[in-house]
């Protein structure tokens, strides 16, 4: 067995513990007394414990795939995308044996399996890096942001927990759509994993070719049943010497886009909501009332004082290691690939934006006050800024780092 096919293996493991975990901690916060019974002290520790397995399975899968590659494996969408689910993760772990507080886990963990499942969306073929990643700052400047973002994205976690706690009947309308629409927006990316599920599961397979922005003719395959392409796009398959050639299938009601958009994205962005509208609406139904009053008998024990503590806590510890890694260390490597330290490029701005936004985090709650519920929606605004930074910046908005 190859390094790479050992990489692979060691990645299943992490995600099946992580799953696993998920249920257990689930199981060690669901009693609503406060004399927590033995039996949910001992789930806690033997979902933390298989935490900490797939945690180590997850860093053999890094440590292997960073042997057979020759170089940091952070260099396209699918290395950087597992390796920040994997720092996620041990943040947590660090958080929990800080704090304690197993509710974390049933927040954490699930993030960190969708974002594991996002990455298989993506080629996890290796291949020879592009000149400007050809140095040693590849790996510090990126494995340090990556580092940085999931200490940050703690922040998120204790924040949904804290509100999920705080937002109660007695809560304004407007606090309880809001939280609400958190909720559906969980639902919409479990419903992505049930779609790439059913989709891969029927074996869904569509190869098209066409003119790229750079002029260059582009191979790319959909494992979802086609919404959108490019304008000229067309449908092509392997023949018998594996050259492409063009099929005669009708693509009847596929909508066409310009290439400044990417019908890839698209397509799988809307199945995605279809499914997690389905299945929102599912729940919705078979439980008559909001997610938020199905999830909150889970958070009856949390702490919020000490919730909202993790939370402020992770911006203090995660900003200066985000500073390091996204702007000193980035502007580095910059100068050393590009041949200046800033340069405007659309992922250079959001980190930048990225910054600010932390930046105000904590002048708002040390100058201000802003304590509570506001540091809970601040956390969560941040975290959405991070993930709009690691999907629709990488993917759709063209520039330097495109080679992603």
């Amino acid at each position: 067995m190859s390094l790479i096919e050992v990489s692979d293996k060691l990645l299943y493991v992490a995600f099946m513990c992580y799953l696993i975990a998920t249920f257990l901690f689930g199981g060690a916060i669901k009693p609503a007394k406060e004399n927590v019974p033995k039996g949910a002290s001992k789930l806690g520790t033997l979902a933390i414990a298989i935490t900490i397995v797939g945690f180590l399975s997850h860093l053999g899968y890094f440590i292997t795939r960073w042997m057979y590659t020759g170089h940091a494996p952070v260099s396209n969408m699918f290395e950087f995308t597992t390796a920040f689910g994997m720092f996620l993760v041990f943040s947590f772990i660090i958080i929990y044996f800080m704090y304690k507080v197993s509710a974390l886990g049933v927040v954490a963990l699930p993030i960190a399996i969708l974002i594991i499942g996002y990455a298989a969306m993506f080629p996890s073929e290796t291949s020879p890096l592009v000149p400007s990643l050809q140095s040693d700052f590849l790996a510090v400047h990126v494995i340090t942001a990556a580092l940085g973002q999931s200490i940050l994205s703690i922040s998120a976690v204790a924040g949904i927990l804290y509100l999920l706690k705080a937002v109660d009947k007695s809560a304004t309308q407007k606090e309880r759509v809001w939280l609400e629409v958190v909720m559906y927006v969980c639902v919409l990316v479990v419903g992505f994993v049930i779609a790439s599920v059913t989709f891969n599961g029927m074996g869904v397979e569509r190869t098209y070719q066409f003119v790229n922005n750079e002029g260059s003719v582009t191979t790319e395959t959909y494992n979802m049943p086609t919404l959108f392409m490019f304008e000229d796009a067309v449908q092509v398959e392997k023949n018998a010497d594996g050259q492409y050639v063009e099929t005669t299938e009708q693509n009847l009601g596929v909508i066409q886009l310009p290439p400044l958009f990417d019908s890839r994205q698209f397509t799988i962005v809307s199945w995605s909501i279809l499914f997690g509208s389905v299945l929102y609406g599912l729940l919705r139904l078979i439980g008559r009332r909001s997610i938020t009053s199905m999830v909150q008998p889970l958070v009856k024990r949390v702490d919020l004082t000490l919730v909202d503590e993790i939370g402020y806590r992770s911006v203090l510890i995660g900003f200066p290691v985000f500073t390091l890694g996204a702007l000193i260390f980035a502007m580095m490597w910059a100068q050393i690939a590009w041949g200046r330290y800033w340069g405007w490029d659309p992922k250079e701005v959001w980190a930048l934006i990225t910054w600010l936004f932390y930046a105000a985090f904590l002048h708002l709650r040390l100058s201000k006050g802003w304590e509570g519920k506001k540091s809970a929606w601040l956390a969560i605004v941040g975290f959405a800024i991070v993930m709009f930074n690691l999907v629709a910046v990488n993917l759709i908005i063209a520039g330097l780092h495109s080679y992603a």
